[in-house]
C-alpha cells in the first residue's frame, strides 16, 4: 500500500479517484504542527530556533497518519507546489519519521489524472531550500507580531497586535488618506459641441481643443465667466470639418493570469475580495465534480507571479481557436510571455483553465455562480493570450467654428482579434464623416468640473501597488488585506474602498514614528528578496533573522521607557462628566475614539464618539412599532443593517434591506435576499427558508 498526503479533504477526494486501489489518499488539514499559540516559540539566543508543536485538533490527525504511514510501503508527500506546500511537507516527514528511501516528495501544477499520473512517476526530495525560506518568513513575522503586539496592548489599547507585511499594508492605506484630506479642488471648465453629419439621424461629441490655434491647457477656462464668453462669441458659428487624422494601431492580449493580475481583475471586474477570489480559485484548483463519475481540477495553481503557459496547452489552444473562431484569428506562432519579476517563484505556470476545450458554458450546470463567473474569466484571459491582436483605427476629427477649434476622437474596430473572447474598449465610435463637410450643431454646453483626489485602494489597486514596491508575495495578498480588515485597523466602505480606522490611524503613526524600519517600504521589499535569495540556496536564513532582530529588539526595549501612554491616547476635551463634574478627555480603544471621565478609577463613565452614520430612509414603515421608518444604519465595524428610526425606543432590526412588500403567509416585511431574491424577515415562518425570484413585470 502506498500512502499519499496532502493538505486538503476536497485535494484528497479528487486525487482519490485518479489513483488505483493500491492509493490510501489522506489529508492533514493543512499545517499539522506550528509555533505554539501562547508563547513565543523561537529560541533568540541559539540561531533562532524554532519549537513546533502539534495543536489539538490536529493531534488526532497525526495520530492518523502516522497509524497509515507505518503499514505504507511509499510515503507521497503532496502538498502544494510553492514554499508553504514544501514546508507541510517537511513538517509531515518530522512528525511521521519514515525511512529515507519510503518518502517521496511529489509536486504537481494542476490536479488532473495526467498530472498526478506523472508527478507519482517522477517523485524528488524535499527542498530544504524552500523550507528554510518558508520557516524564515514564519519566524521573522512571529518576532515581529509577538514581540511588539505587547507594547501596543501597553501603550495604546488591549488586543491590538503588528504584523510586518500587514503594517505596511495599513500605512499604504493611511497615506492615501492623508493625501485624500489634503487634497484642494480645483475648478475648470470645459465646452461641449453636440454635432451631427447633415440630415444623418446621428450625433456625436466633440471637445473645445483650441482658440486661435493654441491649444487650450486643462485649467485654461477656469471659470464659468469665461466658458459663457466663448460659448457667446461662438452664437451664429458655422461648424465644418477642417481635418480628419486616422491611425491604425494594434492591441495585443494580456499575458494569463498571475495570482496579483487575477485578484485585481476578479475585483474590477466582478467585484470580488482578493480573499473571495483566492477562496473560490482553491475550490477550482482541488477538484469539482462534473457528473457522478467524473472530478478534476478545473485550473491550475492560483498562487503563482509565473506567465508562462505549458506546451500542452499552448497546442491544444491553437485547436480550439482555430476550430472556434477561425485562422485568422490565431497567430504564426504561440505567444510566449516574460514573467517581469525579478525571481518568479512560487508554482511555475501561470493560472489557466486544465483543458481548454473545457469551455465555461460545459461546466455551468456544475459550478456555483461565483466559481462559474472566475472560471470563465480564468479561461478567456488565457484563450485570448493566444490569439491575434485587434487591429482599431484611431480617427480624431478636428472642426473650425469661427477661431475656435473642436476635436472628437474615437475608434472604429476593423478586427477584433483576442477582444472576440476577453476584452473591452473604452473608445467612442464616429460616424462617417468627410473633410469640409459642414455639420449641424445640436447643443453647445459649457461644463463645470473639479479636479478629484486620489481613490481610495480596492483590493485591486493594493494588490497592484504592494506587488510594485515588492510587499509580500503571491500567497501572501489576501490574508494580508483581510487581516488587517479583522484587526479594525481598516474597514470596508463605499464601493468597497479601504479606509483607515481612528486606530488604524493612531498604531500607524506610532509604528512609522517609534519602528520606521518595520514598516519602511524599500526595507520590507529587500526582506522579501533575502527570502527569495533564501529559496534560491544563496543565502542562509539564521544570519539574515540575526541581522534584523538585533537592532530592533534593542529599539523596542528603549521605546517600552520612552513612549507615554497618556501623550499618545489621551486628549484634553471642554466636556465634564454628567456624573461626578470631573472634565473628560478623549481616548482611544481597540474599536477608536471615546470619551472618559478623567477621575477613573473613582468614576467609570464614558462616551461613545463614533460618528453617527448618515441614515438612509428605506421608506419603509417598521412593522413593530408602526410608527419609525426603517432606515439603513452601520454597526461599528461597518457591517450595513436596518433598524427602526425610533430606535432604541423600538429595537427592530434586519440585516437585509426590506422591499416594503408583506409575507403572504404571515405577514411579516420581505427583505432582499441576493440578486433579484426576497425571503420573508420572520425566522419562524417557511418561506424564511428559501429565496424565490422577484416576479417581473408582465
Amino acid at each position: 500500500m502506498n500512502l499519499v498526503i496532502v493538505e486538503s479533504p476536497t485535494k484528497a477526494k479528487t486525487l482519490s479517484r485518479f489513483l488505483g486501489s493500491d492509493f490510501v489518499v489522506k489529508s492533514s488539514y493543512g499545517h499539522i504542527r506550528d509555533l505554539p499559540k501562547s508563547e513565543l516559540g523561537i529560541d533568540v539566543e541559539h540561531d533562532f530556533e524554532p519549537r513546533y508543536v502539534v495543536g489539538g485538533k490536529s493531534r488526532t490527525v497525526a495520530a492518523d497518519l502516522k497509524k497509515a504511514a507505518k503499514k505504507a510501503d511509499i510515503i507521497y508527500f503532496a502538498s502544494d507546489a510553492d514554499r508553504e506546500g514544501e514546508a507541510i511537507s517537511w513538517h509531515l516527514k518530522e512528525i511521521l519519521q519514515p525511512s529515507p528511501e519510503k518518502a517521496k516528495r511529489i509536486v504537481f501544477h494542476e490536479i488532473t489524472k495526467e498530472a498526478i499520473e506523472e508527478a507519482i512517476k517522477h517523485p524528488r526530495a524535499l527542498d530544504t531550500k524552500l523550507v528554510d525560506a518558508q520557516q524564515a518568513r514564519r519566524i521573522l513575522d512571529r518576532l515581529v507580531g509577538y514581540e511588539l503586539s505587547p507594547l501596543l496592548w501597553r501603550k495604546v489599547a488591549r488586543g491590538l497586535s503588528a504584523g510586518r507585511v500587514q503594517s505596511v499594508a495599513v500605512r499604504l492605506i493611511v497615506e492615501r488618506e492623508r493625501e485624500i484630506q489634503a487634497f484642494k479642488a480645483q475648478e475648470y471648465w470645459t465646452i461641449e459641441a453636440t454635432l451631427s453629419p447633415g440630415a444623418k439621424d446621428i450625433s456625436f461629441v466633440a471637445k473645445l481643443h483650441k482658440v486661435d490655434d493654441a491649444v487650450l491647457d486643462k485649467f485654461d477656462i477656469p471659470t464659468q465667466a469665461k466658458a459663457e464668453r466663448f460659448v457667446k462669441e461662438l452664437e451664429n458659428a458655422t461648424y465644418k470639418i477642417a481635418d480628419i487624422q486616422k491611425k491604425e494601431t494594434h492591441r495585443n492580449p494580456l499575458p494569463p493570469f498571475t495570482t496579483s493580475t487575477l485578484q485585481q481583475e476578479a475585483n474590477r471586474r466582478l467585484n470580488f475580495s482578493a480573499k473571495q477570489t483566492m477562496m473560490l480559485a482553491q475550490r477550482l484548483y482541488e477538484g469539482t465534480e462534473l457528473g457522478a463519475d467524473d472530478s478534476t481540477g478545473l485550473i491550475t495553481y492560483m498562487r503563482t507571479d509565473s506567465v508562462n503557459l505549458a506546451d500542452k496547452f499552448l497546442n491544444e489552444s491553437r485547436v480550439l481557436i482555430s476550430a472556434d473562431f477561425g485562422k485568422s484569428y490565431l497567430p504564426e506562432s504561440s505567444r510566449r510571455f516574460t514573467t517581469k519579476s525579478k525571481l518568479a517563484q512560487e508554482a511555475h505556470e501561470a493560472i489557466r483553465p486544465t483543458e481548454v476545450k473545457r469551455h465555461p458554458d460545459d461546466v455551468k450546470q456544475y459550478l456555483e455562480e461565483d466559481q462559474w463567473k472566475l472560471y470563465n474569466l480564468i479561461w478567456r484571459r488565457a484563450v485570448a493570450s493566444q490569439m491575434n491582436g485587434a487591429i482599431l483605427e484611431n480617427t480624431a476629427v478636428d472642426i473650425e467654428a469661427k477661431n475656435f477649434t473642436f476635436r472628437a476622437t474615437g475608434a472604429v474596430i476593423k478586427f477584433d482579434g483576442f477582444l472576440k473572447v476577453y476584452g473591452e474598449t473604452k473608445e467612442e465610435l464616429l460616424p462617417s464623416l468627410e473633410k469640409d463637410e459642414q455639420l449641424e450643431l445640436q447643443k453647445l454646453e459649457p461644463k463645470q468640473h473639479f479636479t478629484e483626489p486620489p481613490a481610495r485602494y480596492s483590493d485591486a489597486s493594493l494588490v497592484k501597488i504592494m506587488e510594485e514596491y515588492g510587499i509580500g508575495r503571491p500567497s501572501t495578498y489576501a490574508p494580508t488585506i483581510s487581516t488587517i480588515i479583522d484587526r479594525n485597523y481598516v474597514e470596508r466602505i463605499e464601493a468597497r474602498r479601504l479606509k483607515p480606522t481612528d486606530i488604524g490611524i493612531l498604531v500607524n503613526d506610532l509604528l512609522v514614528e517609534h519602528f520606521p524600519q518595520v514598516v519602511d517600504y524599500q526595507f520590507t521589499a529587500k526582506m522579501e528578496d533575502d527570502l527569495d535569495e533564501i529559496a534560491q540556496g544563496t543565502k542562509e536564513w539564521v544570519p539574515i533573522i540575526r541581522e534584523f532582530y538585533k537592532p530592533f529588539k534593542e529599539n523596542l526595549d528603549k521605546k517600552y521607557m520612552e513612549i507615554n501612554k497618556k501623550e499618545i491616547t489621551e486628549e484634553a476635551t471642554t466636556e465634564v462628566c454628567d456624573k461626578c463634574g470631573s472634565p473628560m478627555v478623549q481616548k482611544f480603544g481597540r474599536y477608536g475614539k471615546f470619551l472618559a471621565c478623567s477621575a477613573f478609577p473613582k468614576c467609570r463613565n464614558i462616551k461613545s464618539l463614533k460618528e453617527e452614520v448618515a441614515k438612509i430612509s428605506t421608506g419603509v414603515t417598521c412593522s413593530e412599532c408602526k410608527t419609525g421608518e426603517i432606515v439603513q444604519r452601520r454597526t461599528k465595524r461597518g457591517r450595513t443593517f436596518f433598524s427602526c428610526s425610533r430606535y432604541p425606543d423600538c429595537k427592530f432590526a434586519l440585516w437585509n434591506k426590506p422591499t416594503g412588500e408583506k409575507c403572504q403567509k404571515c405577514g411579516s416585511l420581505l427583505m432582499e435576499s441576493g440578486k433579484e431574491k426576497v425571503k420573508c424577515s420572520n425566522k419562524e415562518c417557511d418561506s424564511s427558508k428559501v429565496a424565490t425570484p422577484v416576479p417581473k413585470p408582465e
